[in-house]
C-alpha cells in the first residue's frame, strides 16, 4: 500500500581539503557555490526527472503525499521539499550539504547521479541564483510528462551523450506506451457495469 522507496541523495563539493558548499557568515552556512548548485538542480529538475524517475510507478511517490517532494522548491531542514539544505553541525564544516529528495530508489544510479551532478554544476558554472522557495513549479505528474521535459533538454543529451540519451527516451516512450494500452481493474471495476 505505501507508493515505493526514494533514493534521497546527499551532496556536496569539495576544492581540495575545503567543503565548497560551507560559509561560516552564510545564512544557513550555505555558500555561493552551494546556493548555485540548488538553483542548479531546481532549474533542471522537470528534465532529468525522466532519468531519476524512469518507471511508470515512481510518479505515485511523487504525487501521492507523504514526504516525497512533487514541488520544485528548497528548504531548510524541510523534509517535504525537493532540496533540502540539513541542519548544520556545529565544528564540522564538512558535514554541508544538500539533499536531492526526488530519485526513485530502483533508478539507474549512474545516470541519476551524472544527471544531478551536472544540473548543479550548471548552476555553479553559470553562476544561478537561488530564488525564493515560495516560487515553486511542480515536478512532471507522469513518465510521459517526464520524458517530454527530458526530450528537450540539452543538459540530459550532453550529459548522457547522444545514444544513451536516445536510447532511454526510445525505451521510456515503449514502456509509456505499453502502459497507455492497458485496461486496468479500476476501469473494469468501475465503467463495465454502467457503459
Amino acid at each position: 500500500d505505501h507508493p515505493g522507496s526514494g533514493m534521497h541523495t546527499h551532496v556536496s563539493l569539495f576544492q581540495g581539503e575545503k567543503n565548497a558548499f560551507y560559509d561560516a557568515k552564510a545564512e544557513y552556512n550555505l555558500s555561493k557555490v552551494g546556493r548555485s548548485f540548488i538553483a542548479g538542480l531546481l532549474r533542471h529538475a522537470p528534465e532529468i526527472t525522466a532519468v531519476t524517475n524512469q518507471w511508470v510507478n515512481s510518479y505515485k511517490r511523487l504525487h501521492g503525499g507523504g514526504e516525497a517532494p512533487a514541488l520544485v522548491n528548497w528548504g531548510h531542514n524541510n523534509r517535504g521539499a525537493l532540496v533540502r539544505v540539513p541542519m548544520y553541525k556545529p565544528n564540522n564544516e564538512n558535514s554541508t550539504r544538500v539533499e536531492f529528495r526526488s530519485p526513485d530508489s530502483a533508478c539507474n544510479p549512474y545516470l541519476a547521479y551524472a544527471v544531478m551532478i551536472a544540473a548543479g554544476l550548471k548552476g555553479v558554472e553559470e553562476g544561478y541564483e537561488l530564488a525564493d522557495s515560495s516560487d515553486a513549479t511542480v515536478l512532471p505528474s507522469n513518465l510521459n510528462e517526464a520524458i517530454i521535459a527530458m526530450e528537450k533538454s540539452a543538459l540530459v543529451r550532453e550529459t548522457l551523450g547522444e545514444h544513451v540519451f536516445e536510447y532511454v527516451l526510445r525505451n521510456k516512450r515503449a514502456e509509456w506506451n505499453d502502459y497507455s494500452r492497458q485496461v486496468t481493474a479500476y476501469e473494469l471495476d468501475r465503467y463495465l457495469p454502467i457503459l
